[in-house]
């Protein structure tokens, strides 16, 4: 009986201890300034307090406030971002010609080694100097380095997924241009929409007289192509397009940063004139033609006499073609890709080889060719040697008809 009454009493007061606690004042929260209520009188709704909420995070409380991240430092105020270094080179671009003046005076008075700034060696760091800015429409090298004929690559025409055509001319010539109308005229018996013309390949030349012959298969007839010009504006050459296309579909032009002269001329055009899109890297910036001088002993200083401009777009060099997509591929990588394509063509460097599957020839001869590794013996592309540039140009090639198909 004792034991009875005795928790009794305990659980009486533990209630009233409860009762007391509910009973206490409850500190409001800060007001958190609102809008201006509508007069419309709106119901209270009760928010539920933390105790019968253990979900929700409680709000802070002026006597205990909410634990906040570290606050991001804060720039002084008026500090300015660092200014990326200047060149050797913009530098000297700055310098007013009382300072350049003064420079050449401080190093030939100053310098430890008064034979290295005489008269002579002066005009030794003037000539490289020139050199080296006016590049690449200035060089000086050996007659025989001038002399190497250059190995044209090898022409490839094909049809790559049953519905693009490739075209890679290996070299801007008679030839190549002979290929080119032969493979055009077979695209256009198989009804293709789209045509990719890889210039990554092809071998350096001054000729544009057949870069116009090239662009004239692609460009409206009638169309002011581009212009080869020399200081004096009495010596202009002006190529313009005399047929009708050979070809009016989608046109994509691969390109390299050695692709050079007549062939960055071809793409520059092509985008200018046949509203074609460029993919790859910047070219070289050589659409000049040059002029040999013999200095004796064999050395030939070769200078750029006359450039290539373009009706809206200017002179190509010296910054060369900017791609409207960027893609490269390593050198080493690129020639391995462009030799074994030569035998077997492009399109396994573009697609992945279906995979074998399991066969009712397969289950009679009780084998497996999914996980059969001589399936993999045919195989023509090195395992992950992959064409990226001309993957990206399919893939915009597809997207171009995908989205012309629908607006029509």
């Amino acid at each position: 009986m004792k034991l009875a009454i005795a928790i009794l009493l305990s659980v009486a007061a533990s209630a009233v201890a409860t009762n007391s606690d509910a009973q206490k004042p409850v500190r409001p929260a800060e007001p958190v300034p609102v809008a201006p209520a509508s007069p419309v009188n709106t119901p209270v709704v009760p928010v539920p307090s933390p105790a019968t909420s253990p979900d929700r995070t409680p709000l802070p409380t002026p006597d205990a406030p909410a634990p906040s991240a570290t606050p991001a430092e804060s720039p002084t105020p008026g500090e300015e971002p660092a200014k990326p270094k200047m060149t050797e080179r913009e530098m000297i671009d700055i310098l007013s010609e009382t300072q350049v003046e003064q420079a050449i005076t401080s190093l030939r008075s100053n310098f430890l080694d008064s034979n290295k700034t005489a008269d002579k060696e002066l005009r030794r760091a003037t000539l490289e100097g020139m050199i080296l800015r006016l590049s690449p429409g200035a060089a000086l090298a050996h007659e025989d380095d001038l002399n190497v004929a250059v190995q044209p690559g090898k022409f490839l025409a094909e049809i790559i997924d049953d519905r693009i055509g490739y075209l890679r001319p290996g070299a801007i010539d008679a030839e190549s241009l002979t290929q080119i109308d032969a493979a055009l005229s077979n695209f256009t018996e198989k009804s293709l929409k789209a045509l990719i013309l890889d210039l990554r390949d092809v071998a350096a030349s001054s000729d544009f007289e057949k870069a116009a012959d090239f662009a004239r298969r692609f460009c409206e007839k009638g169309k002011l192509l581009f212009s080869v010009q020399k200081p004096s504006a009495k010596q202009e050459r002006i190529f313009t397009s005399n047929m009708d296309p050979a070809f009016t579909g989608v046109l994509v032009v691969l390109t390299d940063d050695d692709t050079s002269g007549a062939a960055e001329v071809l793409a520059a055009t092509l985008r200018l004139n046949a509203n074609a899109m460029i993919v790859g890297t910047r070219t070289s910036g050589e659409a000049v033609e040059f002029q040999d001088t013999a200095l004796g002993d064999g050395k030939i200083l070769r200078v750029a006499v006359a450039q290539v401009v373009l009706p809206s777009s200017g002179a190509i060099y010296p910054d060369g073609v900017t791609p409207d997509i960027v893609a490269g591929l390593d050198a080493e990588e690129q020639a391995e890709i462009f030799k074994l394509s030569t035998e077997k063509g492009v399109s396994q460097f573009v697609f992945e080889p279906e995979r074998p599957r399991m066969n009712e020839a397969a289950l009679v001869a009780n084998t497996n060719p999914e996980i059969d590794a001589e399936v993999f013996e045919n195989r023509t592309a090195p395992p992950g040697l992959k064409d990226v540039v001309l993957q990206r140009a399919v893939d915009l090639v597809t997207a171009i008809r995908f989205y012309g198909d629908r607006a029509k």
